[in-house]
């Protein structure tokens, strides 16, 4: 199986904390999907296995896309790609863009999966990240988006500064009333040159508290799995049925072609990834040319990575698939690098199977990197 992935790189305003490529002129999103379509075009036989089990939407704010420009774009796919029956289409989207007008449209799309960028249902923190949308927005896109859509996630940050327990507990709780399905959850992250960062160098605003951040998680993994959610990758949370396949085919190692600036693919050998400007990639494309760059995997990078994914995951890390993708220098290094951290009750292992433990879940990425093959 194979995915194709789409970055709509537009935004009606900058979130605080973002460092995603977009922009907030929309002036050249028609042109923009036009070289979309060209790039798909342009690199239909790219993918191998060629069959598309999954597309997504992501940004940038896709649900800024209109009806004629969504259809425009499956069209390309459809007429190009070798699309498998019953695809999981994703599409991200804002609260305050989805109107019963705009979900109606979606509704009657090849869209069957949204994924809403709730973050907070709490006006303070929405202002403190900039969000485009209200409190009052949030809770209305989900309760109208439950009318048309079934397969419903949202996304939800914890960590946020001044954020008390009691309202991150009251997020996750607000979450389960209103029934969805799946859950994305992450600690908000100070990047370099975004506005959050200069703010906290500035003093205007506290700086990201680990330990509090921590906490935020417990809560919601205790939570959430107390009420039928299965945590099966470290920021993601689903009920039976309703795990992201995009998501998962990615944490799986599985091939997927990256459209527009920004965007990355990966075919299981090599990486590639678009020009993140809007202009230059429209110029590129309007004269055949993919404006990117390609890295290619040495086998060091290709287990480093299978590692940090897959202990990410419910997966783990299977000590027999290591030695037959990487060989017995790499399982050896697996096995020798492991013995500490199971010492530390942070990593354990059960019928050739490693997970990280409870214990180590929210240190997964430094675990993960004390097991990587440096060469």
């Amino acid at each position: 199986m194979a995915g194709i992935y789409i970055h709509i790189p537009f935004c009606k305003q900058a979130c605080h904390y973002c460092d995603f490529h977009f922009s907030t002129s929309l002036k050249k999103k028609t042109k923009l999907v036009e070289m979309l379509c060209k790039e798909l075009l342009l690199r239909k036989n790219e993918l191998n296995p060629p069959e598309i089990h999954t597309i997504y939407f992501g940004g940038g704010t896709p649900s800024l896309l209109e009806a004629d420009e969504l259809q425009k774009i499956f069209e390309t796919i459809y007429a190009n790609y070798k699309v498998a029956d019953n695809p999981e289409i994703t599409l991200e989207a804002n609260p305050d863009d989805l109107t019963e007008e705009k979900l109606k449209m979606l509704a009657v799309s090849k869209i069957n999966r949204l994924s809403i960028g709730v973050q907070s249902f709490f006006e303070e923190d929405l202002k403190l990240m900039n969000r485009a949308h209200n409190a009052k927005e949030a809770l209305k896109s989900i309760k109208l988006a439950k009318k048309t859509f079934d397969n419903i996630s949202i996304d939800l940050i914890y960590g946020i500064p001044g954020m008390s327990v009691e309202r991150w507990q009251r997020n996750v709780e607000i979450s389960l009333e209103l029934g969805v399905p799946h859950i994305s959850s992450y600690a908000l992250t100070v990047e370099p040159n975004t506005a959050l960062h200069k703010f906290i160098e500035r003093g205007k605003l506290k700086p990201v508290d680990d330990d509090a951040a921590k906490l935020h998680f417990e809560i919601l993994v205790e939570t959430l799995t107390k009420n039928g959610f299965e945590h099966y990758e470290f920021s993601n949370f689903g009920k039976p049925g309703y795990f992201s396949e995009n998501n998962t085919a990615y944490w799986l190692g599985k091939s997927y072609l990256g459209i527009g600036p920004a965007a990355h693919s990966y075919d299981g050998n090599s990486r590639k990834w678009n020009i993140s400007n809007n202009p230059l990639y429209i110029k590129a494309l309007e004269n055949d040319k993919i404006p990117q760059e390609t890295e290619t995997l040495s086998l060091s990078d290709k287990y480093n990575e299978y590692v940090m994914t897959r202990l990410r995951t419910k997966f783990g890390v299977n000590i027999a698939e290591v030695s037959e993708k990487f060989g017995e220098d790499y399982k050896n290094h697996f096995v020798e690098f492991a013995k500490p951290l199971q010492k530390e009750n942070l990593l354990e292992e059960k019928n050739g199977l490693f997970h990280i433990t409870a214990k180590g879940k929210f240190l997964s990425d430094g675990i993960a990197a004390d097991l990587f093959f440096l060469e």
